[in-house]
């Protein structure tokens, strides 16, 4: 399975779509091997869940992201998990090794669109 997680120098950036690229992982047997980060194309409403999902991604991790969003992903198949934060390596290594829960969105821009910011696939 392949992980994202949206990066911000080697940190989990706070929100999904504004981040600058998304550290790729192969996750297997409990374990995260870093792939080549894949740029962030730009925040395009409904566009990164397809990007992603066309670039083999079956989960995401971010700080934040829009309702909106989580809806995209989980349509196409792909987990969420929002509220982490810290080194992206630590991060991944958490979700190899099934430890890493998703929390509540740190989303805070403070846009209408993402008032109820939430995370998880329903």
């Amino acid at each position: 399975m392949k992980l994202a997680i949206a990066l911000d120098g080697d940190f989990v950036s706070g929100h999904f779509g504004h981040c600058e690229a998304y550290a790729l992982f192969d996750i297997n047997e409990g374990s995260a091997s870093r792939l080549p980060d894949l740029a962030n194309p730009g925040h395009e409403p409904g566009f990164l869940p397809h990007y992603l999902a066309d670039h083999g991604v079956t989960a995401v991790v971010a700080g934040g992201m829009g309702p909106r969003a989580v809806d995209l992903f989980c349509q196409n198949g792909i987990e969420v998990f929002l509220g982490a934060s810290g080194p992206v390596e630590a991060v991944a290594s958490a979700y190899a090794s099934g430890k890493l829960t998703s929390g509540e969105s740190s989303c805070t821009h403070g846009t209408e669109e993402h008032e109820n910011c939430d995370g998880g696939c329903q």
